[in-house]
């Protein structure tokens, strides 16, 4: 099947394409925006891998499903377009951000500027119904996107690869730990920012690990 992606990625994930579950996947998908409303916007979503090429992958940060309320899911997790109220789970994310890097609390929830850095905010599950968070689970955007990780854990080398929640963890659980940094800790949601995530360190972690590999570090 031709999927319109970043070039880039269609040489990794063509394989995935051509198996049955994606067909099944898309025609599921398909009648699901003809029939409901859904979200992110269908040109957005490959988002993720159209704003961060697969060579230019540096952090990965895996969310779990995109935002499921109108205006807020873009493609890119974590991530809100300009204007809309910040999330509860970003706004923690900027805190954590500010208390280990000093950087000022941004006004804006959009990250493209993250991804184009490098940082891929790959969601497990790609699509959602509106008002129904983890309504298009188990249809095979999970295998999908566990091909993508498989690929940058097999193809590259030194990357970040950041597992908030026990969700992240267990889809990350196969990275080469000798090959790539992995950092754990509790996800950034006001129910459980308190279990790890405040005071991580993640950001200047992940910065110092990069620059000892020879690469740039990301200007949260």
């Amino acid at each position: 099947m031709n999927v319109r992606i970043d070039p880039s990625w269609q040489r990794v994930l063509q394989p995935e394409f051509d198996k049955p579950y994606f067909e099944l996947l898309t025609q599921y998908v398909r009648t699901q925006y003809q029939t409901c409303l859904c979200f992110p916007p269908a040109g957005l979503i490959f988002n993720a891998f159209d704003s961060c090429p697969f060579e230019k992958v540096r952090v990965v940060i895996i969310g779990q499903d995109p935002y499921h309320e109108p205006g807020q899911a873009m493609g890119l997790s974590f991530s809100v377009p300009d204007g809309v109220q910040i999330p509860p789970s970003l706004v923690n994310i900027y805190k954590e951000i500010n208390r280990d890097l000093g950087k000022p609390i941004p006004a804006s929830g959009d990250l493209h500027r993250w991804a184009e850095q490098g940082v891929l905010l790959l969601n497990a599950t790609l699509t959602v119904q509106a008002h129904k968070a983890a309504s298009h689970q188990g249809k095979g955007w999970e295998e999908l996107t566990d091909a993508a990780i498989a690929a940058l854990n097999r193809e590259r080398e030194h990357i970040v690869f950041m597992l908030w929640g026990s969700y992240a963890q267990r889809k990350g659980q196969f990275i080469d730990r000798r090959k790539h940094l992995v950092l754990q800790t509790s996800h950034p949601s006001p129910l459980s920012v308190y279990r790890g995530f405040e005071g991580c360190g993640h950001f200047s972690k992940a910065n110092k690990y990069l620059e000892q590999h020879g690469l740039a570090p990301i200007d949260w």
